[in-house]
């Protein structure tokens, strides 16, 4: 009596499975291994990368804000533009310092120049020398605490308060006439939100 089913050829009979269906169920296996560490893997990896960068930045920018004092450079041409302060070329010993909180927001900055730089510099605020009055330290203590400046040496000290309807900024401004050929300009603009 024969098989009610008939034999196929080439598949054996089931008791164990051969060789050849074992490789290729390992080879299956394994790529939807690897596909799985891709899909997974390689997003959760750049979300841990991208997470740690993310808090270094912080910290950098944290510590920068922390800081007391000013910082050595040129501020960036956006903090220029905002607080009005056009730092002329050449200039020498150029720093920079910028607070802000919800009542005024300032830039202090610093910066040695020639006699020509200074005009440059006065014409750009949109003032003049007549306008410096001698002897006035027009920067108030509390700001020149938080730079660390000292505008009381010897001097000779010129300055003046160039106030501006809102939104443009007000800037006190004093120049360190002592070598006249090289002034030293400090300046603080502050702005109302």
């Amino acid at each position: 009596m024969t098989d009610s089913l008939p034999h196929q050829a080439g598949l054996p009979d089931r008791p164990g499975r051969p060789a050849e269906d074992r490789r290729h169920m390992i080879r299956r296996r394994t790529l939807t291994l690897i596909i799985i560490v891709l899909l997974i893997g390689v997003p959760a990896g750049y979300l841990v990368i991208s997470a740690n960068q993310s808090r270094d930045s912080g910290r950098d920018k944290e510590a920068k804000y922390a800081a007391t004092g000013l910082t050595r450079g040129w501020p960036s041409k956006l903090q220029r533009r905002i607080y009005e302060v056009p730092v002329p070329i050449p200039s020498e010993e150029v720093a920079y310092y910028e607070t802000n909180n919800w009542k005024t927001s300032r830039l202090y900055v610093q910066f040695e120049t020639t006699a020509a730089g200074l005009d440059a510099f006065l014409a750009g605020v949109g003032v003049g020398r007549d306008d410096l009055k001698r002897d006035k330290i027009a920067i108030s203590d509390r700001d020149q605490r938080v730079t660390g400046w000292d505008l009381g040496g010897p001097g000779p000290w010129w300055g003046l308060v160039h106030e501006q309807k809102n939104p443009a900024p007000t800037r006190d401004i004093v120049v360190d006439m002592n070598d006249p050929d090289y002034p030293m300009v400090y300046v603080v603009s502050r702005t109302v939100p």
